[in-house]
């Protein structure tokens, strides 16, 4: 075989040998670029879904805990002792099942040592607070029209017994400047919130100069540097408002410019107290204004003034691509009932799902005339959701 034939087989095979490690190479890195590629885009994708988070808190609110002299009496046991859980032995299962609770104490816990008292000039026992906080409350208005009943004392008591309370947050009344400058913000579900209280009125009790800690009484600029001081830290904040006139359904004009002031500063939800009885909730915008919840308890006389709410509501946080959006939903309101017998004595408050006839005469015709009062202003508003 010449020289020349070799070459030319040699050459053939050299090209044939590249020509196929160049396939195989070529078949390998594109597979591997592709496998690599495929893998990216299914973890981009996997991290995109991982980028919206959702959170969710659920609240209940209840109205006045106005403790006249039959329903403290209620609570005193035989040894002396007072204790009131079977008061909201009702309550206490439908309560539990929420993360916020709220209430407004209406009159001041400065407890025995003061000596009880009724109307006009409250003073009650602590125990009420206890059975609250077992109950599952963990949001309390201090800021009311009885606030200031029994003095500084009073106040001074009502502030220690309330500082001793694990995962209750306070507000409206507060035993120093110092207390008053606590944090009012709290987190849970991922979610962030202010709280705070407020009073227009203190039955013309005058508050004691320098001692305006005592009880937030309402301004609009106090308001705004409150909801101001916090807006950029929370998701929402709650304002609970001691306002309006005893004893009607309808809110006032000054309750209504209140609210849309609190609407038009970023307030998420304003709860409403004082009237003693039920008043309408309502939107303003993406606030939500329940302008009265009326009594929780009581020992007051009248149908009106033992029918009471229980407000309820979901706050929802959504985070996605670095945005987070809030919204207020599900936003109801369900009625409760003051159950006492004939001598003020077995104090109950009872949800109407739970009512009879032996408990309250003609019940569902009053349940249909006061939840006609809840969304009176408001069709999305829904009644009776709470069944037990």
């Amino acid at each position: 075989m010449t020289k020349t034939k070799l070459r030319k087989i040699f050459t053939l095979i050299f090209l044939c040998t590249f020509t196929i490690f160049f396939i195989v190479s070529f078949s390998f890195f594109t597979k591997e670029f592709f496998f690599k590629n495929k893998t990216t885009q299914k973890k981009n994708s996997v991290e995109k879904k991982e980028q919206k988070k959702e959170y969710q808190l659920s609240m209940i609110m209840g109205g006045d805990a106005l403790y006249h002299t039959g329903a403290y009496q209620d609570g005193k046991q035989s040894d002396g002792s007072y204790n009131y859980d079977d008061q909201l032995s009702y309550i206490a299962p439908i309560v539990s099942k929420y993360d916020l609770a709220y209430y407004n104490q209406e009159t001041i816990l400065g407890g025995t040592e003061l000596g009880l008292s009724s109307y006009p000039t409250f003073n009650s026992p602590q125990e009420v607070g206890d059975a609250f906080v077992k109950a599952g409350f963990n949001l309390v208005s201090l800021a009311n029209n009885h606030t200031l009943d029994k003095g500084t004392k009073a106040v001074l008591n009502s502030a220690k017994y309330w500082s001793k309370q694990s995962n209750v947050m306070t507000a409206g009344s507060y035993g120093s400047h110092e207390d008053k400058q606590r944090s009012h913000i709290g987190e849970k579900n991922g979610i962030k919130y202010a709280f705070f209280a407020y009073t227009v009125t203190t039955n013309g009790i005058k508050v004691p100069t320098g001692k305006e800690y005592l009880v937030n009484v309402y301004s609009d600029e106090k308001v705004k540097n409150d909801v101001e001081a916090v807006k950029s830290q929370v998701d929402v904040i709650l304002v609970s408002m001691h306002w309006g006139e005893e004893y009607t359904h309808t809110p006032t004009t000054e309750q209504r410019r209140i609210a849309q002031y609190l609407a038009d500063l970023g307030v998420s939800v304003v709860i409403g107290s004082h009237p003693h009885v039920i008043q309408p909730i309502e939107h303003i915008g993406d606030t939500v204004v329940i302008y009265s919840l009326g009594n929780f308890i009581s020992a007051q006389i009248g149908i009106e003034r033992r029918v009471g709410m229980l407000a309820t509501l979901n706050i929802k946080k959504t985070v996605e691509n670095g945005n987070t959006t809030v919204a207020i939903t599900d936003v109801g309101g369900d009625l409760v009932y003051t159950y006492h017998t004939n001598d003020f004595k077995k104090f109950r408050i009872i949800p109407f799902s739970q009512l009879n006839n032996s408990l309250l005469s003609n019940y569902q015709s009053i349940q249909a005339k006061y939840e006609a009062i809840i969304n009176k202003n408001d069709n999305t508003i829904t009644v009776g959701n709470i069944t037990s």
